[in-house]
């Protein structure tokens, strides 16, 4: 059993890893940079170290410094979490050269999958469905061409080293070539220190499945079933739900045989994804895989009872994983909204500030994984994801009650959040029927219709604190501010 591991990340997932830790009685010990002093994870762990200053760059991203106090502190084990460092293979490479355990795969592994081109052409090898296009780097136009030639328009380019939206095209006609080819080797330059691109075939308004599963150093493989993840912006997730409702048992069997068949070709082990598309055919192809824990765990871990965390832990600390496939059963739905500190009326901006009011819903059936309090600081270093809302039920149908239920609950002032991209979704009729895409918010988002007859005067006065503020040069949509104060108004009756 590991005693002592230190948690290199911040906000709501370090606070998840910790509290795992010290209900497992392993010391729990982080990180933290200086705009991160007065942090929730900072306070929770048993140990806390500074790291370094605000940026990322100097702090959370510091492999050298991360490993060295590690070192003086006699840590066992680094837990990544997700994003930072976490499917960075040198910092992997680095931890296990130090003789410290890397809670998650092997350095090689990541190094395999994290490359986009690399992943496609072991996928090919394999035999497992991927979206058909290249698997060599697209460097100019005649290349986009002949691909073109056999997979047809549209067609999407991607960045090889990276995701999350950065480095990517859509291209429906020879015009945009060009254009979109130097767009997209310039972003992914800059976002992932490497130009490389590649094309492949865009699937209009797909769903977005994935697989969680679990892997030991002993041979032993599992699923735990899918999560629908087709709530997006620009590529982003916002909205995740376990099991999908968009899927039948066939289609479940062999989405999960497929990823299964990932991982044991890759000898994988720790907790990772495999994420695919699903067409209107009911077809899935391999999209990526993650080799680490994902911001959407929770609802994984609410319809299987299992916790992923802790079964992480186990795993990198040489057990067997204690039970088998039969043994996994699906137990009602549950869906996860994640809370962002953005601003929806103003293209999503992000919105920074100190939290002044901090309520969470509660209940049985939900659950809140947040890193942040009243007080909290909120600014521009880091990812803007405040907490996660977590609700769990026997039907779908019901789940989205009570999400909607939470969701009115739910109150935070000083900031600018996304609450009402979610209200705004629980009403929608494409997800309530489970026909929704991956452009269903990107297309369809309309926040008006979450206004009442009772919203009008507050909507007058933030208009009038909106045309005020545009005088000093602080405009704000008059929405925003509606967003904003109305919690406030809230907070003080």
């Amino acid at each position: 059993m590991l005693k002592k591991i230190l948690v290199a990340n911040r906000g709501e997932i370090a606070v998840r890893i910790i509290r795992a830790c010290r209900e497992m009685g392993i010391i729990a010990c982080t990180i933290y940079s200086e705009a991160d002093a007065g942090s929730v994870h900072a306070r929770l762990a048993d140990e806390a170290y500074p790291v370094g200053p605000p940026e990322p760059e100097n702090s959370y991203l510091n492999i050298s410094k991360i490993i060295s106090i590690a070192k003086e502190n006699y840590i066992d084990a680094i837990h990544p979490g997700y994003g930072f460092l976490a499917e960075n293979s040198e910092f992997i490479e680095e931890v296990e050269k130090s003789g410290i355990i890397f809670i998650g795969p092997s350095s090689g592994v990541v190094k395999l999958m994290g490359d986009k081109l690399e992943a496609r052409k072991f996928i090919k090898s394999i035999g497992v469905p991927y979206v058909p296009g290249a698997i060599v780097a697209t460097d100019d136009t005649d290349q986009v061409l002949q691909v073109i030639e056999d997979i047809g328009y549209p067609v999407i380019l991607k960045a090889a080293a990276g995701g999350g939206g950065k480095g990517m095209r859509i291209i429906e006609g020879p015009e945009d070539i060009a254009s979109s080819l130097e767009r997209a080797k310039s972003e992914s330059l800059k976002a992932f220190n490497d130009d490389r691109v590649y094309i492949e075939k865009y699937i209009s308004n797909p769903k977005h499945i994935e697989v969680q599963l679990l892997s030991d150093g002993h041979g032993n493989h599992l699923h735990l079933f899918e999560r629908e993840c087709s709530i997006q912006r620009r590529y982003q997730k916002v909205i995740e739900e376990a099991p999908s409702s968009s899927i039948n048992t066939t289609i479940r069997k062999n989405i999960t045989d497929a990823a299964l068949k990932v991982v044991k070709a890759c000898n994988y082990a720790n907790a990772g994804t495999i994420e695919f598309l699903l067409d209107s055919d009911d077809k899935f192809y391999f999209l990526e895989m993650n080799t680490r824990l994902q911001v959407e765990h929770p609802v994984t871990e609410a319809v299987t009872g299992i916790d992923i965390v802790k079964e992480q832990i186990k795993i990198a600390g040489g057990e067997k994983i204690g039970f088998g496939q039969d043994s996994i059963a699906l137990n009602g739905y549950a869906i996860e909204c994640r809370i962002n500190s953005e601003d929806p009326y103003s293209n999503f901006m992000p919105s920074s500030g100190n939290i002044r009011y901090f309520s969470c819903p509660a209940g049985k059936d939900i659950r809140v994984d947040s890193g942040v309090s009243k007080e909290s600081e909120i600014t521009l270093h880091y990812d803007s994801l405040l907490a996660k809302l977590i609700v769990h039920s026997d039907s779908r149908s019901n789940a989205i009650t009570i999400m909607k239920n939470a969701l009115s609950e739910f109150k935070i002032a000083g900031i600018i959040t996304n609450l009402p991209v979610h209200k705004w979704t629980m009403q929608n009729e494409e997800f309530i029927s489970s026909t929704h895409s991956i452009n269903t918010l990107e297309n369809n988002f309309n926040p008006d219709i979450l206004l009442d007859s009772s919203d009008k005067k507050y909507i007058e006065l933030a208009a009038a604190l909106g045309a005020y503020m545009k005088s000093d040069n602080k405009a704000l949509h008059p929405k925003s501010l509606y967003n904003s104060i109305s919690n406030n108004w809230t907070e003080n009756g």
